[in-house]
């Protein structure tokens, strides 16, 4: 007669750079079933964002999350120059596209290394966070920081890339390819990954289009989708670069898919420095006009949205953020049941979640519809925390 027990993880774990939490339902060593709850990190930031100005909001979601600091505000930035009809110089939209790059290489070296500790492989986390170093240097010499870049505005760009800096930056670039090579040779060449990855945690293509996956999420279970080539945006369809998929479907090729990918950014960094023409990095836009707007870009976790709505003045009236992550959760519930508790983790790692992109408080009452303000929550937090305090007070 089979058992089931229920194993917790999180809302705060070790392995789980975030707070989520989620139970699974196991007999014995296999998981049948889970309940995912996630919630423990929302912070308002589509509300802050529409009681500011616009350009204020591109501050305001670069925090969203540390990672996308690029991504959120050039999705932010076209969603309004999308509502104005605003030209971007093209300088910028090159600059804007080394930033996205590099910052997929950041996001790609950070999850590595994050697998590789989830995994118990320490070295591989070492190796991997000490050789992104490289790229956060270069971020740092183009932008003055490492994270949070405030690069982008809408019309343009903030900063230029000064001439004097190309030569340092194709420098650490080169510096940093050999250690990708050593890294992806240690990686996909480990028989030790390969038992402990390949056939874990598979989404097939089908389930893939069934949850509407993004990003190496969907490529790596063979679907050919990628923003960059598919809609594009800043300077992606004037220079050559693949999109890379592969079939299987598994934690394994989740892993290829997002090394191979760091090539590709590495060429396209090349080629906009090679190809950046001279001129002006910003239109310096004025008067947002009444209307409506969208911004999409490929995020190293796949596509973000961004969907803005002015009204004239100088906030944004309604202000919609949608991350890939999003999206890319319930591929979860798909791929962990039937696997073993030792793969759980690095199945919800294969996607390369970020809570604080994704986090949505929605409150459904038939009866009475009501909006909440903060000191309402802050009561509701309170009053659930004296219900836990004096439960464990009496066990």
């Amino acid at each position: 007669m089979s058992h089931k027990a229920a194993i917790p993880i999180g809302p705060y774990h070790p392995l789980q750079e975030e707070p989520e939490f989620y139970k699974l339902i196991v007999e014995g060593e296999k998981v049948v079933d889970v309940d995912v709850r996630i919630g423990y990190n929302h912070r308002g930031i589509e509300k802050i964002s529409e009681a500011k100005s616009y350009d204020q909001s591109l501050f305001i979601v670069e925090r969203i999350c540390g990672i996308c600091s690029s991504s959120h505000p050039i999705a932010c930035a076209q969603a309004v120059e999308d509502i104005a009809k605003f030209e971007v110089p093209e300088r910028a939209l090159y600059i804007r596209t080394v930033c996205q790059e590099l910052e997929r290489l950041h996001s790609h070296m950070l999850w590595l290394g994050l697998a590789g500790h989830f995994l118990g492989y320490n070295t591989v986390f070492m190796w991997a966070w000490k050789y992104r170093e490289p790229i956060c240097d270069i971020f740092e010499t183009v932008t003055g920081n490492r994270q949070n870049y405030a690069m982008h505005k809408i019309g343009g760009v903030r900063r230029d890339i000064e001439k004097e800096h190309i030569p340092y930056i194709l420098k650490r670039l080169d510096e940093f390819t050999k250690q990708l090579n050593m890294l992806k040779g240690a990686v996909l060449d480990d028989p030790v990954l390969h038992e402990r990855l390949k056939g874990v945690g598979v989404l097939t293509k089908e389930d893939a289009i069934d949850y509407s996956a993004l990003g190496p999420t969907a490529r790596a279970s063979g679907i050919d989708i990628d923003v960059r080539r598919d809609y594009p945006y800043a300077a992606y369809d004037k220079i050559k670069w693949n999109v890379i998929t592969l079939e299987e479907g598994d934690v394994f090729a989740k892993t290829v898919v997002r090394i191979l990918e760091m090539f590709e950014s590495v060429s396209i960094i090349r080629q906009c420095l090679d190809k950046m023409p001279q001129g002006p990095i910003d239109s310096n836009p004025q008067d947002i006009p009444p209307g409506e707007g969208i911004g999409q870009i490929e995020a190293p976790r796949g596509e973000c949205f961004h969907y803005i709505k002015s009204d004239g003045t100088n906030s944004p009236m309604r202000h919609k953020i949608r991350a890939p992550t999003y999206m890319n959760f319930p591929t979860f519930r798909e791929t962990v049941i039937g696997e073993t508790i030792s793969d759980a983790a690095i199945i919800l790692a294969a996607i390369d979640p970020c809570y604080c992109c994704t986090e949505r408080m929605l409150i459904v009452d038939d009866h009475d519809k009501q909006v909440m303000g903060v000191f309402e929550l802050i009561r509701l937090s309170q009053e659930k925390t004296a219900r836990i305090k004096d439960r464990y007070a009496l066990s």
